[in-house]
């Protein structure tokens, strides 16, 4: 058995909140660097120069690379080995939240109740999920979803006979009618199988896979491989204003689902798709 203090969680998400929201990842790094040499259409790439250039200022000026820095999602992969001690998990990701958006200076987006819409002012709670593995480690990855396209984010309870094409044609019409509110060139997560939320759950976390990365199942590759090449054929482009890079990648999660459905989930993310991972 481990013992992990969870000042130690409440420091790495803090830290991890900060770097979320400043930096961009390596995959997007390249991917949206590649875009631009890419892009077909002279206002696609003029716009994707504008988007590399929004991120070299905010990293010469220790700034947001988004002013809208969401709200915290926490995946925590916890190994069964694990025992935290001084306090509650759960106080100590949230403090962890509260303390890397007031002290890294990030918008705080959170009300604390959804009808009367009052802000936490510290950016909490954050939504977390808990999934237990083997072994004595804690993964750890923080993902800040902006809402512009958080809010382009679809569920489909699709029937069997719809098959593969209507799990297709269920992401390219939330796609579509997202259009330029997901701030494209976008990142587009699918879950397919499960339940109701257990697809939106899958859609959620296929985001935090690394865009060069593909599906180890074939089938599941082939259909990310297609999905993307008729997303980019759609013509929304960088910023919704045309060109032939609509979306960087799309990342398909599936799982076991009853004989009489067919879930699928689609949570879009904008262009730069920020998230942080650790392992402690």
């Amino acid at each position: 058995m481990r013992t992990i203090p969870l000042s130690e969680i409440t420091k790495n998400i803090k830290e991890m909140c900060i770097e979320a929201n400043y930096t961009l990842t390596p995959d997007m790094d390249c991917a949206l660097k590649h875009a631009k040499e890419t892009e077909k259409s002279p206002l696609g790439r003029q716009i994707l120069s504008q988007l590399q250039d929004n991120l070299q200022i905010a990293g010469e000026d220790d700034i947001p690379i988004c002013q809208d820095t969401g709200m915290a999602v926490i995946f925590m992969e916890i190994g069964q080995e694990v025992h935290f001690e001084g306090g509650v998990l759960e106080d100590a990701i949230n403090e962890g939240v509260r303390q890397g958006y007031v002290e890294g200076y990030l918008r705080k987006s959170v009300v604390g109740d959804p009808c009367i819409r009052e802000n936490t002012k510290d950016n909490t709670p954050a939504v977390i999920h808990y999934e237990i593995k083997a072994g004595d480690q804690v993964r750890i990855t923080v993902a800040p979803k902006g809402f512009g396209s958080e809010n382009m984010s679809r569920v489909f309870m699709l029937k069997p006979a719809d098959g593969m094409e209507g799990v297709k044609n269920a992401v390219l019409t939330a796609v579509k009618d997202a259009g330029p509110n997901a701030c494209p060139p976008m990142v587009v997560g699918v879950g397919i199988g499960g339940t109701f939320e257990k697809c939106a759950l899958m859609a959620k976390k296929a985001l935090t896979r690394p865009v060069d990365e593909r599906s180890e199942i074939p089938y599941v590759r082939e259909m990310e491989e297609e999905l993307l090449q008729k997303i980019n054929a759609t013509g929304i482009g960088p910023g919704g204003l045309g060109g032939s890079t609509t979306a960087l990648a799309v990342n398909i999660n599936t799982y076991p689902t009853h004989i009489a459905g067919l879930p699928v989930g689609i949570n879009i993310c904008c262009h730069v798709n920020r998230h942080s991972v650790r392992t402690i």
